[in-house]
């Protein structure tokens, strides 16, 4: 794998740091780079212009972003880059994360956004999903997405 970073990840706040690093602890175990930072949709909208325009241009692949209420930092990440974007929702809130998720999965046909669990699994996942979307171009990333499905495989073949 590349030592620039092929992932980026971004979270709508500081807060959102603790469930997010369950996504950097598996793309560290797989070997992905990656870049983390903060930027607001609603508090920073030209930052997080910015950092999705300019996130091909600096060979990142797959945009994982992570937000909670309203949840609009995956969409609008999304309608400012082409490549693919998994939101991950934070919980908390009035509704747990519902509402972040909601946010999330009911994207307008034509700005998808790929929406995986609330909290530390979905940040989990995230992880795991970024890496299947590297691993279509990269043989060493689907040698270690099959090594951890067989270390996972609860039923051994015989």
């Amino acid at each position: 794998m590349s030592d620039a970073p092929l992932v980026g990840i971004v979270m709508g706040s500081e807060s959102d740091r603790p469930t997010m690093q369950r996504c950097c602890e598996v793309l560290d175990a797989y070997g992905v780079t990656y870049e983390v930072v903060v930027r607001s949709a609603h508090r920073d909208p030209e930052g997080c212009r910015q950092w999705a325009t300019q996130a091909e241009g600096r060979g990142l692949k797959v945009l994982i972003a992570a937000a909670g209420g309203a949840a609009h930092l995956p969409g609008v990440v999304a309608a400012w880059s082409l490549l693919p974007v998994i939101g991950v929702p934070m919980s908390g809130g009035a509704l747990g994360g519902l509402d972040a998720l909601l946010s999330m999965s009911q994207m307008p046909a034509g700005i998808p956004v790929a929406t995986v669990a609330i909290g530390e699994a979905g940040a989990r996942n995230a992880a795991h999903l970024a890496t299947g979307i590297l691993a279509l171009n990269d043989p060493g990333a689907k040698e270690k997405l099959i090594e951890r499905r067989e270390a996972n495989r609860l039923v051994k073949p015989v």
